[in-house]
């Protein structure tokens, strides 16, 4: 943590030299000493402390400075940090202006010059001015900070992007929040211009697209893209980074791409409770750190956020396309992008996403949920997950399926919590048929399947699960793919009419192998999966071993 700040100004240079020795022998370890002569550079030095999270103990300003007098600076530096202590350095024909000042900005106190010796005429009124600021006094966020509104698409989307890449930050609701509010009007910004991002560094980005979320926080490193690789992983969900980390950890030139934030899916689980070796459970974001950190440390290169928009093959290698226009060659390519949340296409609810309604956790609204009606479509894994992490926040969870219960749907020791849970309850063979509000989801009209009755029900959040379709449509490489677009691979490839038009080697596909030679699947993506957490890993890593057999028969 960063030391609070003492700041002095004053334009007697001989002055300042003084008072700032004198502090810094005293107060130098617990405290940062800032000094200047020219009242510009000190509003200026203000605005960046304060952008950047720093927080200022004590101003020491000179009353008699040609620029402005230290009345008039301190009435600024208020407006910056409010509950800082005030000196007014003085002569002692200034001291009605002094006397003035203690009623018009609370002057702490006045200290005429000169205060020799220091350790009778200026260490004891410090002493006591900053123990009396520091039982007050509480450390500001050390960080970003996010500021915009709650109920705004653009906000979540920016709050989703920093959570699910593990970026710690602050939120700050312009409409909840004053000191965001006191942010944005001393840089001159307003509500027009949310969300606001401002980085450790002090700057700030307005209304900023993820593409420039990224660059400036060192999330989009620029790969050597003339470079080779071995093995290009395309998706960094649970089958991905377990594909990163073995490829890596096996000597191969590995290279993952992510679109949007690591961890997929199963990133957006708030606790994943039947994943071997973990009896108590963790949390998707857990995972994913511990994953990310492990990929990392054995070598295995990143490219978030980043799409791919084809792949291609050319003179024995393949060609990845990117959205930007680049390009990167490799050798061999494993596809694990995973699936996409399916739309509720109910009339309402696209104008209220991300506004009260979100698809998957979407942890990060979690706490607005406090103390509010809370409804969940869906009776999956992900659904019972979500409703077992929302209801320490909300006051009732409503849990909306068509079916009778869950037992079909969701695991077993789930059905067990969330019956123990007095907070949370099932509404069955029900389901919503439009949602309502102003600028937020207020309420639901929801239907019962059997009996066609309507009721409208008060309602300030949504998260639907109500299951996933594959993220392959970019793909225009000769790839089977089933029915419902997952990626066919191995021997199922075989009943497939088109195999033997498009597959010309010798031998038959590898398990994971999809229809074009060198190019796997593994993870929710593939056809047949199991849809668990443990089976992505491990089809994540069994891919690796035939990236080395295909290898082999390339060199």
């Amino acid at each position: 943590m960063s030391l609070p700040v003492i700041f002095c100004i004053d334009d007697d240079a001989q002055v300042l030299r003084a008072i700032t020795r004198d502090l810094k022998s005293r107060y130098r370890e617990n405290y940062k000493i800032l000094s200047t002569t020219l009242v510009q550079e000190a509003l200026d030095s203000l605005l960046e402390l304060k952008n950047k999270g720093e927080t200022v103990a004590l101003f020491i300003s000179d009353q008699r400075m040609p620029e402005m007098d230290g009345l008039g600076f301190l009435e600024k530096a208020i407006n910056f940090y409010p509950d800082a202590k005030r000196i007014l350095l003085t002569a002692y024909s200034d001291k009605d202006a002094a006397i003035k000042a203690i009623n018009a900005i609370k002057l702490d106190y006045y200290l005429i010059k000169p205060w020799d010796p220091p350790e009778e005429k200026l260490y004891p009124i410090i002493d006591d001015l900053l123990e009396d600021w520091l039982c007050n006094y509480y450390p500001e966020f050390k960080g970003i900070k996010v500021i915009g509104y709650q109920y705004s698409q653009k906000s979540h989307e920016v709050k989703d992007f920093l959570a699910g890449n593990l970026v710690p930050y602050q939120w700050m609701d312009i409409q909840a929040d004053h000191e965001g509010e006191k942010l944005l009007s001393l840089n001159g910004l307003s509500t027009k211009d949310l969300p606001v991002i401002f980085l450790e560094d002090g700057s700030y980005l307005v209304s900023p697209g993820i593409a420039q979320i990224a660059a400036k926080i060192g999330l989009n490193p620029q790969v050597k893209r003339q470079d080779i690789y071995d093995v290009v992983i395309i998706g960094a969900g649970p089958a991905g980074l377990a594909a990163g980390v073995y490829g890596a950890s096996e000597g191969l030139k590995t290279l993952l791409i992510e679109r949007r934030a690591p961890g997929g899916q199963a990133g957006t689980s708030s606790r994943i409770e039947n994943y071997l070796g973990f009896p108590t459970g963790l949390s998707g974001a857990e995972l994913t750190r511990r994953a990310m950190t492990q990929a990392a440390r054995l070598g295995t290169e990143f490219m978030s956020p980043q799409e791919v928009q084809s792949i291609q093959q050319q003179d024995g290698y393949k060609k990845i396309i990117l959205e930007d226009a680049g390009e990167i060659n490799t050798r061999s390519v494993v596809i694990t992008t995973g699936v996409d949340y399916r739309k509720l296409e109910t009339k309402g609810i696209g104008d209220f996403t991300g506004a009260g309604i979100y698809y998957g956790a979407a942890m990060t609204e979690a706490t607005a949920c406090k103390g509010k009606e809370v409804y969940i479509v869906g009776g999956g894994n992900s659904a019972g997950q979500a409703a077992m992490y929302l209801s320490k926040f909300a006051k009732n969870i409503y849990i909306i399926i068509r079916k009778e219960d869950l037992t079909s749907t969701m695991s077993a020791y789930l059905i067990d919590q969330i019956k123990a849970t007095d907070n949370i309850h099932i509404t069955p063979k029900t389901e919503i048929v439009e949602a309502r509000g102003s600028n937020k989801l207020e309420q639901l009209d929801i239907i019962n399947v059997d009996t066609h009755e309507t009721e409208t029900k008060v309602a300030e959040a949504l998260y639907i699960f109500i299951g996933a379709k594959p993220f392959t449509e970019w793909i225009t490489l000769d790839v089977i793919k089933d029915g419902k677009g997952f990626i066919e691979t191995g021997r199922e490839l075989k009943n497939y009419g088109d195999f033997n038009k498009i597959w010309k080697q010798k031998r038959d596909p590898y398990l994971l192998e999809t229809s074009c030679p060198g190019v796997f699947a593994a993870g929710d993506v593939r056809a047949g999966a199991m849809n668990r957490v443990a089976s992505a890993v491990g089809e994540g890593s069994m891919a690796i071993s035939f990236v080395h057999k295909y290898l082999a028969e390339v060199k």
